[in-house]
């Protein structure tokens, strides 16, 4: 019988059509996109604290409106993400947890620090940019839930990159001290956001199943690819120079060659010893404590507002 129902269920996913919560699905599915969406969940809200601590830093108000909309734009990417994780049927505190407690991984990305503005045009320009890369695919995903989110989060990704490469443009075109921040950001941002796509394809257990079944479209080191022949051209537009001294065009398959990326240190990140890794999830624990009273009240009030619909029933009847 469960064999019956696998075979459905792959000839259901090889003829492209979208695998919804009531769906039969094999567990190893289920578990990969609870995984891969929780993760993603965790990388948004993670992703909200680099960035955030500059909205009252930014150097004019509109600056700092436009840094706050996509601040809050990663909330909300969140929220989309732990809702249809919910629907493959885990609980949202119990996700939480996972990250709070170092099970879940997050990106890597966001393990780094951002010294000063120009960090933030480089984190819109460069990790919006590989995240667009990495998630405009995931709106063909073939779990439902998953894909619509991913629209509208990949929407909102696009405003946020080219937030980001208007910032690089303005300080690479300022004073030669602004086009050296912009240079230095790029310098310490460009590597992490190629590690940002995971290992390469040899190196990367989970990729082939995961195409298998149409959760990935790309693999990881296509989607590398795509980027960096995407990015490149957009430096030397800015004037900057990407930091690698092996970087070079090959005309016979009309792609960048790169240099060795330091996997040493994406694993190192990964494992928690990044710069950054211990002072994010103690943030995430104390936003998390702290907002305790919050979530009592919610259900206090839902719990008010329905023992108040039952009495009026009641009193009806």
């Amino acid at each position: 019988m469960e064999m019956d129902l696998l075979h459905r269920f792959e000839a259901y996913i090889a003829s492209d059509k979208k695998i919804e919560p009531k769906d039969w699905m094999p567990d190893a599915y289920r578990k990969t996109l609870i995984r891969q969406i929780s993760q993603h969940a965790h990388s948004e809200i993670v992703g909200m604290l680099p960035e955030g601590s500059w909205i009252s830093r930014a150097p004019s108000l509109k600056r700092k409106a436009i840094l706050m909309a996509k601040v809050q734009d990663e909330a909300g990417h969140g929220l989309y993400l732990y809702s249809a994780c919910e629907t493959l049927g885990v609980q949202r505190d119990d996700t939480i947890e996972d990250l709070h407690s170092g099970k879940a991984k997050y990106s890597s990305i966001f393990n780094y620090p951002t010294l000063n503005w120009a960090d933030i045009g480089a984190i819109g320009w460069l990790v919006d940019g590989a995240a667009i890369m990495n998630q405009v695919p995931l709106c063909k995903c073939s779990y439902g839930p998953y894909a619509r989110a991913m629209v509208r989060v990949c929407k909102e990704e696009s405003f946020h990159q080219r937030q980001g490469f208007q910032i690089m443009m303005t300080m690479a075109g300022g004073t030669e001290e602004q086009k050296e921040m912009a240079q230095d950001a790029l310098n310490r941002w460009w590597w992490p956001s190629l590690m940002m796509f995971g290992p390469p394809d040899d190196d990367s257990p989970n990729s082939a199943q995961s195409m298998a079944w149409n959760i990935k479209r790309f693999t990881n080191d296509e989607l590398r690819q795509k980027f960096v022949d995407l990015t490149v051209p957009q430096a030397e537009l800015l004037g900057l120079t990407v930091p690698d001294p092996n970087l070079r065009w090959n005309e016979e398959t009309g792609h960048y060659e790169i240099g060795e990326i330091d996997w040493s240190e994406f694993k190192r990140v990964i494992s928690g010893d990044g710069p950054c890794n211990k002072e994010r999830i103690e943030t995430r624990r104390k936003a998390w404590d702290d907002g305790a009273w919050v979530r009592e009240a919610a259900v206090a009030h839902s719990q008010k507002r329905a023992d108040r619909r039952a009495s009026t029933d009641t009193a009806a009847a």
